[in-house]
């Protein structure tokens, strides 16, 4: 797999006072090299990482996960990293699978790799799950393949792709955006890897009083309508330059999701296309 010492692990955070420190150490377990970029946050976010070995980049005002991802990749590049593993400040993601993707970046070498949530599916809230298979369709006919999972934010990425200029969008939509370009201008294919959803409630030892119950994540910053309309309307865009529309369409569905577990049954995701 892709030696963990020449790839960065890059963190966008806001207001992730709650797990970031607990995200980063389990990144730092995985992998050295460790890029938390701050968009302006107004917590305790960087007071809570601030004595780890990590690289600290911090936005004086809040510019959006895509400004965040932009950063991240682009102190990877300049640091000579051949590839960057993205997860989310939240806790949503397990450190634990980077290796599982890695090895998928191996055995699919040049390509997207994303940490897909298929497995516990019901943990996630049914109107997020649709959420993700409405996007999932749209994204798809952008970059003429389907795709398990496309708005999941754990995913490795080649230099190749960390390094294409201009690829618009911003917030959530930069990050439909760089499958549909890394697809359409390097010919990147995607594949995902199964993981666990990790939504609901649980206890906090940490911050709680004994016996009490908080959320075990805070509250996504994605909001379903608003940013699948941004989304959606970005991506319709895309799909009317390409042309032929129905060709694509055809196209898009010959293509079905590549799934890498080699360790499970599970080969396709459930699906509403």
């Amino acid at each position: 797999m892709p030696d963990p010492r020449r790839i960065a692990v890059v963190i966008p955070a806001l207001n992730e006072a709650l797990r970031i420190r607990e995200v980063a150490e389990g990144a730092l377990a995985e992998c050295p090299n460790v890029i938390i970029v701050d968009d302006g946050s107004d917590d305790a976010t960087v007071e809570c990482v601030a004595d780890l070995p990590v690289t600290l980049l911090r936005h004086a005002d809040r510019m959006g996960k895509g400004a965040s991802l932009r950063d991240g990749f682009a102190e990877a590049m300049r640091s000579g990293f051949e590839g960057v593993l993205s997860m989310d400040g939240d806790g949503q993601h397990a450190a634990d699978d980077i290796p599982r993707l890695l090895d998928a970046a191996r055995r699919h070498p040049g390509d997207i790799v994303i940490g897909a949530r298929l497995r516990k599916r019901a943990r996630q809230p049914a109107y997020r799950r649709l959420a993700n298979e409405f996007g999932d369709w749209g994204i798809a006919w952008g970059c003429g393949f389907r795709i398990a999972d496309s708005q999941s934010g754990q995913r490795y990425y080649p230099a190749a792709v960390c390094t294409l200029a201009d690829v618009p969008g911003e917030d959530f939509v930069f990050e439909a955006q760089i499958l549909i370009s890394a697809a359409r201008r390097l010919g990147v294919g995607v594949v995902s890897v199964p993981v666990e959803s990790r939504y609901g409630l649980g206890a906090d030892p940490d911050s709680s009083p004994p016996g009490a119950t908080v959320p075990a994540f805070r509250r996504s910053h994605f909001r379903p309508l608003h940013d699948l309309y941004r989304i959606t309307s970005h991506v319709v865009v895309q799909v009317w330059r390409h042309g032929d529309v129905i060709a694509e369409y055809r196209r898009t569905r010959a293509n079905p999701p590549r799934i890498h577990d080699p360790d499970s049954d599970v080969r396709r995701p459930e699906e509403a296309f």
